[in-house]
Order: C-alpha cells, then structure tokens, then sequence
C-alpha cells in the first residue's frame, strides 16, 4: 500500500504546486498589464519561451534600438518604452550591506512598469546616457541599508564605486516574477560599463497606448529592429530578436507549464506500478495462507466467480484505501507549500487542489488494483475444494 500512497501523493503534489505556480506566474505577467510588449533577443517559435527566458545569454538587442522604439515618429502609439540589464551585487553604507539585484534600466521604467516614487526622485534620459551615478532603491533595500535613517542624498557603495540615492520606490512587491522592493535601479550606461561590462540589453519593455493598437505596435517594433539590424527579410525566419505581447507570452507559459505538470504527474503515477506489484505479491500470500478458507467456501456452494470477485474486490479496496491517503498526505504536503511560498512572499501562489488530479488519482488507484487484482483473484478461484482443504 506504501507504493500506492507514495505515488498518489506524488500525483496530487505535483499537480497542486504546478496549478500553484501556474497561477503566480500568470498573476505576475497579468500585472504588467495587456498593453505591454516583451521584446527579447534571440528568435523562438510562437509555442517556446524566449531564450533569454531561459537563461541563456544572447545579445542582439541593444541601446540603439531602445533609441529607435522611443523615436515617436517610428513609433505612433508608443507611451514609453523601457531597457533592462540584470545583475546581482552587495550594496553598502557605513556598517550595513545588503545583497540584492541590480537593475540597469532606463527613465522609462516607471511609466512601463507601474511602479511609484516614496520620496526623491528618478533618473533622467540625459542621467541614463551621461553614465550619472545617481540610483534608485527599493523599499526592502532602503529598510536593510538605512533602516529609520533618511536615504536620500547618501552614498552607497556598489563594487567599489560609490552611488548617491536619489529615489526611494514605493513597496510594491512581486512584478514580472522579481521583487521591485529587493532592488536597485541604476542608470543604463553606468550599469553596462561600471558594473555589467556589457553593451547589449536583457529585455526592451513597450508600453501602448492603448490595447487595440498593441498588434500595430508590434509591427512598427519588428520593423525598427530589422532595420537597425540590416534585416531584409520581412517574413521573421532571419529575425535575431523576439516580440511578444502579454497575451501571447500568457498564452505560451500556461502551454508549457501544463506540458509539464501532466508530464511530472505521469511519471509520479508510474510508481503507483511499482505499489501494485507489491499488492499483488501480498495477495497471493494471502490466497495460499487462506487455501482451507477457500476451499470451505467452495465446499458449501460458493463459485469460483465469487471467490474471483471477493480477492478482486480486497484487491481494489486496499488500492482504494492507498489512494485516499495519498490524497490526503499529498493534501498536506501541498498546503505547507503554499504556506512556504506565502512566508516567501509569493503572494499570487494559490493552493488549488484540481478535480483532474483527484480524479486521475482515484482512477489509477482503482485500475491498479484491478490489474494487479486479477492473477491473485484468478489462483484463487481455480483452487480445488478437496485438495485446499487438506492444505496445511
């Protein structure tokens, strides 16, 4: 029965945390609102996440062509448009240091990204160009760094170069699955040169006027970009760049992340095979320990049919049995998880128990035992009345 428990509670474990995920991550690319574009680098099919999605450094996107979108006249519906290179660094003032993620971005990112000011102010176009040294932080890193202390117009050290706070944001929590309070804000230029060492960008974020005109948008993006980089072919199978609307990155993440929980649930269920075998074994154990009870049975009238149905039916009950506890324990299991990720401050993961994965799990539960069922039910029924009750 342990076999059928574990692989139970495994089904219902993954399908849950999958749902769970599957809610964050669509709660989060919602929060960037249906009128934002993704513009990523590298090409992928309109089914497979961006490679930069997937970790994978390419860079064919850079600041001339955040220069180009941002250009009104390439761009009619644009309201602004906003570039991105990540990192990770230790931040210091006095005493304290704080490790947190550090963002190269440009003076668009308030508007793109929904995000608002506490107190100071944000950079400027000409400060993101001009490699300034101004930044601006996150509530949670304001709290670690300078606690009740005012932070703007202090210093700041960032791998050995020094920064002054001009800005505090508003705490906002979780945008496009990062945490906008866990952060640090620095101006494009200086992030590429001082600290990335890079010239290319991660992401170009497009925010549109308004959601009918997102398609157009993203056409006029796709035409920038191939003319910036000598792209002839209008047709998209030579693009080194992608272009994505909410909708359609929705759309490819819910595909893949249900690819992948029903994936990880059936190679969970395959281990409820491995519980089945171990039943069956405990059921010809029990028709051999119970030969003289069959043979009674048989002696007094009952059918080998009856005696096949009543090992039959034990079978499919233990599996039953199995299959409710693993329910409940991958239940539990699943709960505490949500709870983690609550505590982790995940707060769009949801605890969703699926009807699918209860079903699926109770179905498997009873055709296991069904399968397994039957070569022990079948030995019993063939049993001899006079030869199983002279068994000892």
């Amino acid at each position: 029965m342990l076999g059928i428990v574990i692989g139970v509670s495994g089904v219902i474990i993954i399908m849950s945390v999958g749902a769970g995920a599957q809610a964050l991550v669509v709660s989060q690319i919602e929060s960037l609102g249906s009128k934002v574009v993704g513009v990523h680098p590298g090409n992928s099919g309109k089914d497979s996440p961006p490679p930069s999605v997937m970790g994978i450094v390419i860079t064919t996107l850079n600041y001339d062509d955040l220069q180009a979108i941002r250009n009104k006249k390439n761009v009619p519906n644009l309201v602004e448009a906003v570039g991105f290179i990540r990192g990770i660094g230790t931040a210091s003032w006095k005493s304290n240091s704080y490790n947190t993620t550090l963002n190269g971005v440009t003076s668009g990112y308030l508007t793109v990204e929904g995000v608002e000011l506490k107190e100071g102010r944000f950079f400027l176009k000409a400060e993101e160009r001009n490699m300034s040294r101004n930044v601006v932080i996150g509530s949670l890193v304001k709290e670690e760094l300078f606690g009740d202390s005012d932070a703007i117009g202090q210093k700041i050290q960032i791998r050995d170069h020094s920064f002054n706070v001009i800005g505090v944001l508003k705490e906002k929590g979780m945008v496009a699955l990062s945490n906008a309070d866990d952060q640090i804000l620095i101006p494009m230029k200086t992030m590429q040169k001082l600290i990335a060492g890079v010239d290319h960008l991660a992401i170009i974020r497009v925010k549109v006027d308004n959601e009918e005109n997102v398609k157009q948008v993203m056409e006029d993006v796709k035409y920038i970009i191939r003319a910036q980089h000598n792209i002839v072919d209008q047709t998209g199978a030579q693009d080194d760049f992608t272009v994505r609307s909410a909708a359609e990155a929705l759309e490819t993440i819910t595909t893949i992340t249900d690819s992948l929980r029903y994936f990880l649930a059936l190679i969970a269920a395959l281990s409820l095979v491995v519980g089945g075998i171990g039943i069956m074994n405990i059921m010809i154990v029990s028709v051999t320990e119970r030969t003289q009870e069959i043979g009674l049975r048989k002696a007094i009238g009952a059918s080998s049919a009856n005696i096949s149905n009543q090992f039959l039916i034990e079978t499919i009950s233990i599996t039953s049995i199995g299959g409710l506890i693993g329910i409940i324990l991958g239940s539990l299991i699943s709960y505490f998880i949500y709870l983690g990720a609550q505590f982790l401050d995940y707060k769009d993961w949801e605890f969703i128990i699926t009807l699918d994965s209860v079903a699926l799990s109770v179905g498997v539960s009873i055709v296991v035992g069904l399968i397994f069922g039957i070569y022990p039910a079948r030995r019993a029924s063939k049993l001899q009345p006079v030869e199983a009750l002279r068994y000892e």
